[in-house]
């Protein structure tokens, strides 16, 4: 059975940072990202990674700002968020995709972590 924990998150001012990992059981995946969600939104698509040649996509609103990474030992990825904006709040979720993509999109992922709340006051 597939399980994604979360960690990281929480309450900061602009300017400053987080870092949100997951951890993944059971086995490895094509493809891990991260997604969030604001209040009265739809769920967007934030970064992504792929396992085996680790390329990146990252949406156009964190690019220079958030950092996507992955440590085999450990199964986990993570999400480094810099120069965090009020704009960036919302539930971040952390999914893993078992196809081939395109990892940008919310229907590519197979398994979804519980959530996490990042909050940027100004």
């Amino acid at each position: 059975q597939v399980q994604l924990v979360q960690s990281g998150g929480g309450l900061v001012q602009a300017g400053e940072s987080l870092r949100l990992s997951c951890a993944a059981s059971g086995r490895t995946f094509n493809a891990y990202g991260w997604f969030r969600q604001a209040p009265g939104k739809e769920r967007e698509f934030v970064a992504a990674i792929t396992w085996s040649d680790t390329s990146t996509a990252y949406a156009g609103s964190v690019k220079g700002r958030f950092t996507i990474s992955r440590d085999t030992a450990k199964s986990t990825v993570s999400l480094q968020m810099n120069s965090l904006i009020p704009e960036d709040t919302g539930v971040y979720y952390c999914a893993v995709s078992r196809g081939m993509g395109p990892f940008t999109r919310v229907a590519s992922y197979n398994y979804w972590g519980q959530g996490t709340q990042v909050t940027v006051s100004s």
